[in-house]
């Protein structure tokens, strides 16, 4: 079978004011904003290179950006690892992702510091 690898990945939301309840897990607001990121960073996976063998990713945390309406997202992302899949390319993933969101601007209806995208950074 083929083996499950993670991958880290970081960027930051200038439109979503920080708080105490994003640090913590249990907090409706963790939740909520947990299943927002997954409703558009899975969809952003999926088509990109890695697409066929993505199998999801875990918010591991928010974290304060530099200003008040900044906030850090951490996630780690697991992709099946098989002889199809060439082999994982962060500076292709990069690109890819960095194009299905504006230059790094745009995740949905969230601004995004435009260099706050990091792959296994």
């Amino acid at each position: 079978a083929p083996a499950v690898k993670n991958f880290t990945l970081n960027f930051t939301i200038t439109n979503l004011q920080f708080n105490a309840d994003l640090q913590k897990p249990n907090s409706r607001r963790f939740k909520s904003t947990e299943k927002v990121m997954y409703y558009y960073i899975d969809p952003l996976l999926q088509k990109s290179s890695i697409g066929p063998h993505f199998s999801g990713c875990k918010v591991t945390g928010f974290r304060s950006g530099r200003s008040r309406d900044d906030t850090k997202v951490d996630a780690v992302c697991s992709y099946k690892d098989n002889a199809s899949l060439a082999s994982f390319d962060r500076e292709k993933l990069y690109q890819e992702l960095s194009t299905m969101t504006n230059n790094v601007t745009k995740l949905g209806h969230y601004s995004l510091d435009s260099s706050s995208l990091y792959i296994n950074g």
